[in-house]
């Protein structure tokens, strides 16, 4: 779909996870809506968009060539048989004694030739295994770029989430601002507050106004960042739900335990290892059977078909069926330690495929720890910074309240309405940490994508 028709089009994600609910509920919740979510604009595009937005065609296209290879390999279990059909004519002059005669040959023949593989010792076997475990190696890469680009437009809607409320922080900053200065106005007009007063209260709805333009421009980066990751031009309207409206869960019932069970259970990346184990593996298998002989069979049966004409004789016509069929016994005897080379080549293959697992396996658990302390992390920030806004807020409205009253002067309710902007900000920042968090955990876990595709076991 081009971009200039993407781009009439407005569309609106809502993501709504409960708090009431287990967090591996929630984690998958969240998963699928954002599967369903990105999937629809990459299947617009065909996969075949210029970022990275989209699953790039090219991890598409090998994951179908890997296939392809796969049945090349499983091909060699069947004989070959190819045919091919010959006709032709043959004109020449004869001499016998005192003169020359013209005699016409027509050849018309049909000929099959049909080769097979008998046995190997596990030669085709090992490289049928190999192919498939690339094709699997292949299809968990393909999964791992799909949960990657799930990640990345989680992380720009988030981003454009946040900017939206501090759109709304900063505008109720402002509304703040304005009100300290109509009061300063009001006292300046009743003699009960100084010029230089008003001009303070002038200055903070200034300062106000400028933060409110800032958050703006950030807001419009954020939509285009998102437009990015999903593959469209900047221009196209997408509706994000009022960060207000959203319930942000408070609690963890997940345990880090069963989120590494999970990851190292459903990582593509992981599987994708174990897939090439199992590639390593395959491969030392056909470099055993190269130790041993392979028997093959040849058949080449020919219908053949011969016409004659020689000068002043009538024409002559014979026909037969010709041919022949072999065994092939061969076994290479001495070849300078090459079979030895290989296979010792294949078996470190596996030790190294071994270690990989390892490595990651060990990466991943420190990963999925890491995520699930920041989301431990962001669920209690979350909740001072619902305190220090509800209690910024009562003392904002107590500065202001006692300073119409003239208990207060006006520095102390600038400084309580600046500080009740920075406890709005911090929630908004507390309140979208969380769903970031949540879904690099999620990211971490494997729980954004989950392969359908036969899973190795290492």
């Amino acid at each position: 779909m081009p971009c200039t028709d993407l781009a009439k089009k407005t569309w609106s994600l809502h993501l709504r996870p409960e708090s009431n609910v287990p967090m591996g509920t929630v984690l998958a919740s969240l998963a699928h809506r954002w599967r369903n979510f990105v999937s629809y604009f990459a299947a617009r595009q065909n996969y075949s968009g210029s970022n990275d937005a989209c699953v790039p065609q090219p991890a598409w296209e090998r994951t179908r060539a890997q296939a392809a290879t796969w049945g090349v390999a499983r091909s060699e279990l069947y004989p070959t048989v190819a045919a091919a059909a010959l006709a032709g004519v043959d004109r020449d002059q004869a001499y016998l004694a005192d003169r020359f005669f013209r005699h016409t040959i027509g050849d018309f023949q049909v000929a099959l030739n049909l080769n097979y593989t008998i046995f190997d010792f596990g030669a085709r076997a090992g490289r049928i295994s190999a192919a498939k475990a690339e094709a699997l190696a292949a299809n968990f890469a393909f999964n791992d770029t799909h949960r990657e680009v799930i990640y990345r437009v989680e992380q720009a809607y988030y981003q454009l989430l946040s900017a939206s409320g501090q759109e709304e922080a900063a505008r109720a900053n402002l509304s703040n601002a304005q009100a300290v200065q109509q009061a300063a106005e009001e006292r300046l007009n009743h003699g009960l507050a100084t010029l230089p007063d008003v001009l303070e209260a002038r200055s903070a709805t200034a300062q106000a106004e400028y933060e409110l333009q800032a958050v703006l421009g950030a807001e419009e980066i954020a939509h285009g960042n998102l437009a990015n990751a999903l593959g469209t031009i900047p221009q196209t309207a997408i509706r994000v739900q009022p960060l207000r409206e959203l319930t942000i869960p408070s609690t963890i019932d997940d345990t880090v335990n069963s989120a590494m069970d999970r990851a190292l259970a459903q990582r593509p990346d992981l599987l994708q290892r174990v897939a090439d184990a199992q590639t390593a593996k395959a491969r030392v298998k056909e470099a055993r059977a190269a130790y041993y002989p392979s028997l093959s069979f040849t058949a080449s049966p020919t219908a053949q078909s011969l016409y004659g004409l020689q000068q002043q004789l009538p024409w002559g016509q014979t026909a037969g069926l010709a041919g022949g069929m072999a065994f092939k016994l061969n076994w290479t005897v001495f070849d300078g330690r090459a079979r030895r080379n290989r296979l010792a080549q294949a078996e470190a293959n596996v030790h190294e495929a071994g270690a990989q697992i390892h490595v990651s396996r060990d990466q991943i658990a420190n990963e999925v720890w890491a995520a699930y302390s920041d989301f431990s992390t962001a669920l209690r920030q979350r909740e001072a910074a619902t305190a220090l806004l509800e209690a910024t807020g009562r003392s904002y409205d107590a500065a202001l309240e006692s300073y119409n009253y003239g208990l207060r002067n006006l520095l102390d309710v600038t400084a309580a309405q600046r500080t009740l902007a920075q406890a709005r900000s911090t929630d908004v920042l507390a309140r979208t940490q969380v769903l970031t968090t949540l879904a690099t955990l999620a990211f971490r876990a494997g729980d954004s994508v989950q392969s359908n595709a036969m899973k190795p076991r290492p």
